[in-house]
């Protein structure tokens, strides 16, 4: 079978380690494949692959004020023509399955448009979403139509069902987990740290693993790996490391920048985890393969498929409760009513009053609300509170098991053992590979008339009950 990957660039990343991934189970099995990208890797994995122009992040897509905009349509015209051209100089002919990744991330305003020529040019696409921007992120959502009548994949259930609900037949979409390639850790190292292997991007919630340290032993340490990329996500970085340089917080930042990953790996007693969105969630997998348990917030929607797999989590929470009395509920729906109206008009929609009341209902009917839907300034306040306030710190301690039992946790290694065989299991190399082939399989053999429905799946995505203002408040 000849297979195309495309994706708009190569840099390091969840997305690129993917497509690495399936490129080379797909060469161990016979198949051809070809890396269509916008955008070279600058290391030579040796893998085959051609750089296309116009599939690289697009300049009217950083900036969408510019005053001379493309010609879309023009510009989609040729990027087809140059990905069918890419295929033909491989091959002579266009690829079996052309397998694309994120598409609906709008990054390249020539993309869809493109890949909607080449679908009534009789392409076989499989389109791979890893997230999607209804779930409240206006920032890269496609104004078009999405593409008809082709394969789509998914990487969890709930994106799963929620594209089902909108349209799409179940012959036609895909389940597709990651493959988990196992990690190492040194021996021999003093175990002290709590590792948060992540890139602090905002979405982690660096804030509540600076919340965490609070209740940690006197010794130890939360380190998190990597600083981000964007002057964004980097202002807030600031803002976290500023913070616990001025109450001497037992945090490490940017412990991966130089050292050997599977040393830190070794110097952990263990992995946390705090963040408030993931795509597949290999952060919940791949620590048990190097012979640690990962600890800390739960995302349902991530680990009900783990835990359908047979995984087993504990100890985990699924929201750190804040009583209200420490936070101004007036101040709080202010910004969450601004956060959530703000989103719907970022959509090119009017927020529904009933989803304002449910919102402001939600806020002034509970006596508690989950830190990790608080913003940096919220969470700031509440950190600077335990540290200076011993009986705030007991009632939140209280409140929350989780942070009462932190001092005294050690790894279970009956539950290491057991995770990392059913890791092993189902997400090893043999079982993923089987999946993606016969997804292939009913790529080029069967036939789907089918739509996505996208006001039906902004409506799925945005539930005000999930908003949190670190995913979409003011900085």
């Amino acid at each position: 079978m000849r297979v195309a990957l495309v994706h708009y660039h190569l840099r390091r990343g969840g997305v690129t380690s993917v497509m690495y991934n399936q490129a080379r189970t797909l060469l161990e099995a016979g198949d051809e494949v070809l890396m269509i990208t916008g955008e070279k890797d600058s290391e030579d994995r040796g893998f085959p692959g051609v750089s296309v122009e116009g599939l690289d992040y697009d300049r009217y897509q950083q900036n969408p004020e510019a005053e001379e905009k493309p010609d879309i349509r023009k510009a989609a015209l040729k990027l087809a023509d140059s990905l069918i051209k890419a295929m033909e100089a491989r091959w002579g002919q266009a690829a079996d399955v052309v397998h694309v990744h994120n598409p609906l991330i709008q990054k390249n305003a020539a993309l869809l448009p493109a890949l909607n020529i080449l679908s009534k040019r009789g392409i076989c696409f499989l389109l791979q979403n890893h997230d999607l921007a209804e779930d409240f992120r206006p920032d890269v959502y496609a104004q078009g139509e999405y593409p008809e009548n082709c394969h789509y994949a998914v990487i969890n259930s709930r994106d799963y069902s929620f594209l089902h609900r909108a349209g799409l037949k179940v012959e036609g979409l895909h389940l597709l987990p990651n493959e988990v390639y196992p990690l190492e850790a040194a021996g021999g190292l003093p175990r002290t740290r709590y590792l948060y292997p992540v890139r602090a991007i905002r979405r982690k919630n660096i804030g509540e693993a600076l919340l965490l340290s609070l209740f940690i032993p006197k010794g130890r340490t939360i380190a998190v790996t990597l600083p981000p990329n964007s002057g964004r996500d980097a202002r807030i970085y600031r803002f976290w490391t500023d913070l616990a340089e001025q109450l001497k917080l037992p945090v490490e930042f940017g412990v991966g920048a130089s050292a050997d990953f599977s040393h830190i790996m070794g110097s952990s007693l263990g992995v946390i985890t705090t963040s408030i969105k993931e795509g597949f969630g290999f952060s919940y997998l791949e620590p048990w393969t190097a012979g640690r348990a990962v600890i800390g917030r739960r995302l349902d929607y991530v680990c009900r498929d783990f835990e359908d797999a047979g995984l087993r989590f504990d100890p985990f929470y699924s929201a750190i409760n804040i009583p209200l009395v420490y936070i101004s509920p007036t101040a709080l729906r202010k910004k969450m009513d601004h956060a959530l109206s703000t989103i719907y008009e970022a959509f090119g929609l009017e927020p529904p009053q009933y989803i304002l009341r449910m919102l402001n209902d939600e806020i002034y009917s509970r006596e508690e609300l989950d830190f990790g839907r608080l913003d940096e300034d919220f969470q700031e306040y509440l950190i600077r509170t335990l540290v200076s306030n011993d009986a705030v710190f007991r009632d939140i301690a209280d409140l929350n098991p989780f942070l009462a039992a932190l001092a005294d946790w050690k790894p279970d290694e009956d539950l290491i053992s057991h995770n990392r065989n059913i890791v092993f299991d189902r997400y090893g190399k043999e079982r993923m590979a089987r999946i993606l082939r016969d997804a292939y399989r009913a790529v080029s053999g069967t036939t789907v008339v089918h739509r996505i429905s996208k006001s039906m799946l902004l409506e799925l995505y945005l539930d005000p009950l999930r908003l949190s203002l670190i995913e979409v408040g003011e900085e």
